[in-house]
């Protein structure tokens, strides 16, 4: 889902009736963006994944982290699924930039756009749902510990996983048979469900289903989020009655939490502007199809606007698979110690300074008033 900005106009970023028939007025209309954006956020992406991965294995196959397998094959498959978002379209995306943005010269039979559009669509709505099972696992197993022990395992978790991944699935597949259509979206280089009069009921009912999933998703972990926080904090006001296993527990709670927080931030952040302008756009009855050919100088400011602040949305849900490995990766014990440490010795250091200076200013008025 990597894609870098775009300059307005028609799909290939130009006026209708004046597209640039060469690489360099295209390069000139859109200025300084280059393939370098999407390839560097797919490398990005890559990276962070597999690093996100081979760490989430290490520690999957540790004794010391028995009791947080079923978060972990979750962080596994939230990772999975981004590495493989990237792998199935960023390459899309170069390919369109090289072919000068004009989709029709690399996918004249259309299927590749059908293609980007399920991919859209499954990994789009996968690592919104695994945040909530994520989310949902954490508050069973901080507010009911017994029945989460004894309920709870990593098959459970896999099924879960299994039947999550299937569901969204056959759910992208319905433009496929009718219900909606997948088109190139404007400015070109990516492809969604129509919103176009030819089948606009159609349409809406898979936008407004994208929309309602994706927003369910959110409130699910929003709340499950907050229920466990507040747990977390009953628990440590009893910090001092807890036993050295209890308090060992509590860290690798503490731990997954601040993951699971910095995550679910990350997913409101990206994908909540974008769903909730969908809901808007449909309540309204207002279509996209205008943004794939009025001139930059439009006369409609407002009509402009729109597609430039839908297309900044979707850019921001496509930014989600490059930041969540990297929450994984640098929110852990290990390295929340060190920065503890460091903001602790740099403390220290500022308060010995202020010591040493007021000493010496006392030293000084002393010898003054003597």
């Amino acid at each position: 889902m990597s894609r870098g900005p775009q300059c307005p106009g028609g799909p290939n970023g130009s006026e209708p009736g004046a597209v640039p028939d060469n690489g360099t007025e295209r390069a000139a209309c859109c200025g300084a963006v280059t393939v370098a954006f999407p390839l560097t956020f797919m490398i990005v992406g890559l990276v962070g994944n597999m690093l996100a991965l081979v760490l989430v294995v290490r520690c999957y196959r540790a004794k010391e982290n028995q009791q947080k397998r079923s978060f972990l094959l979750c962080i596994f498959s939230l990772a999975l699924t981004d590495l493989l978002g990237q792998l199935l379209i960023s390459p899309i995306v170069i390919a369109v930039y090289l072919a000068d943005r004009s989709w029709d010269t690399i996918d004249p039979t259309h299927n590749l756009c059908i293609f980007f559009g399920f991919n859209m669509t499954v990994f789009g709505l996968c690592p919104l749902f695994i945040a909530s099972v994520m989310a949902v696992e954490r508050t069973l197993a901080i507010r009911t510990p017994h029945w989460y022990a004894s309920h709870m395992n990593t098959r459970v978790t896999t099924m879960v996983m299994l039947g999550i991944c299937l569901f969204i699935c056959a759910f992208g597949l319905l433009p496929v048979i009718g219900l909606g259509e997948y088109t190139v979206q404007w400015p070109g280089t990516w492809c969604f469900v129509s919103t176009s009069n030819s089948q606009l009921t159609r349409n809406l009912v898979f936008t407004s289903i994208f929309a309602l999933l994706g927003l369910l998703s959110l409130v699910v972990t929003v709340v499950c989020n907050l229920v466990t926080v507040e747990a977390m904090v009953s628990r440590c006001r009893n910090k001092a009655t807890m036993s050295h296993s209890s308090k060992q527990w509590g860290r690798i709670t503490a731990e997954t939490l601040i993951q699971l927080l910095g995550i679910s931030c990350i997913l409101l952040v990206c994908w909540a502007p974008l769903l909730i302008m969908m809901l808007k756009m449909i309540f309204t009855q207002t279509s996209l199809e205008h943004c794939k050919g009025f001139p930059l100088d439009t006369q409609n400011p407002d009509l402009q606007e729109v597609c430039s602040v839908f297309l900044t949305a979707v850019r921001l849900a496509s930014l989600n698979q490059l930041l969540d490995p990297w929450v994984y990766l640098l929110f852990r014990n290990f390295l929340l110690e060190k920065l503890c440490q460091l903001a602790s010795a740099i403390s220290k250091c500022s308060t010995n300074q202020w010591k040493e200076r007021s000493i010496a200013l006392t030293e000084e008025n002393r010898q003054t008033e003597a």
